[in-house]
């Protein structure tokens, strides 16, 4: 099917963050200067489904912003590309939405159930029976493995790592792996955010982060030398698009992804954004075993 760019429709940022208390576009005007749905390949018929949304028209999405290769920008207003966020644009067009609603929310309340009234979100988030309990789950759109980072200069081991000090963020599927598939000897240190956990590594604090791969090596090429994803660790875990319990959107999201995956959408948001902002090939990233 024949991709297209579209111009024409303007992309709306949240006035107000519930959790942050803070607008999405610092000065509380909307990002009016926006191409429609960012900067995103589009592809698919425009409207060929329909999403029963909060709003109709608009597509409410709450997530832990911004994020490099998944939500590219340097303030919530200002994001218009990444694989997530190309996702939301894709399912946004073929629902016929016009407008995507970004409001910022802590990760930990998010997956907690607490972050608020929302339509979907994509946060690279992991999919897990516990979670599976309180919202539902799209069908996998990425399979994910586990990162250890560290502070440049680090000599840190494969041997060793069970045994240093090591930080996670708040909430997330490495928080589990670490405390009870890893069971390292020391406490972890847990933190709010990636950049909380990845200025911890940075500043010596902790001996490494195990952070998602795929927002590791996103951080690590901006750390401009200051981090180094020494290993990577294979846990199995796949990242789906979340919703409410009981939506009546998940079949219809499912279906969407389905047809992405087909047309080649999907794979080919991974090439263009995951690659630039990793700015590494992530197969050489060597593989540890630390079960």
């Amino acid at each position: 099917m024949k991709k297209q760019l579209l111009t024409g429709i303007v992309l709306a940022v949240a006035a107000s963050l519930a959790l942050s208390g803070c607008s999405a576009t610092g000065s509380g005007d909307a990002a009016d200067a926006k191409k429609p749905y960012g900067e995103c390949p589009l592809a698919g018929e425009k409207g060929e489904f329909t999403l029963d949304t909060v709003t109709p028209g608009e597509l409410l999405v709450r997530a832990d912003l911004p994020s490099p290769g998944w939500y590219n920008g340097d303030t919530v207003d200002e994001i218009d590309s990444g694989v997530d966020y190309c996702i939301l644009a894709n399912i946004a067009y073929r629902s016929g939405i016009d407008t995507i609603i970004l409001q910022n929310a802590s990760f930990d309340a998010l997956i907690a159930g607490k972050g608020g009234e929302m339509d979907l979100t994509l946060n690279q988030i992991g999919i897990t029976e516990e979670r599976a309990k309180i919202f539902d789950f799209s069908d996998a759109y990425h399979d994910a493995n586990t990162a250890v980072v560290t502070k440049s200069g680090s000599e840190l081991t494969e041997d060793d790592l069970l045994d240093a000090k090591l930080g996670v963020k708040q909430g997330t599927t490495q928080q589990l792996f670490v405390t009870e598939t890893m069971k390292p000897t020391q406490q972890i240190a847990v933190y709010p955010g990636d950049n909380e956990l990845d200025a911890a590594v940075a500043a010596g604090q902790i001996d490494a982060a195990i952070q998602d791969l795929s927002v590791a090596l996103g951080a690590v090429n901006a750390s401009g030398g200051k981090l180094l994803a020494v290993a990577q660790v294979q846990t199995g875990t796949k990242m789906g698009v979340l919703l409410p319990k009981a939506s009546p959107n998940t079949a219809v999201v499912n279906e969407i992804l389905a047809q992405m995956r087909e047309d080649g959408t999907l794979a080919e948001l991974e090439s263009k954004y995951l690659g630039a902002a990793y700015g590494i090939d992530p197969t050489t990233v060597p593989v540890w075993n630390v079960r």
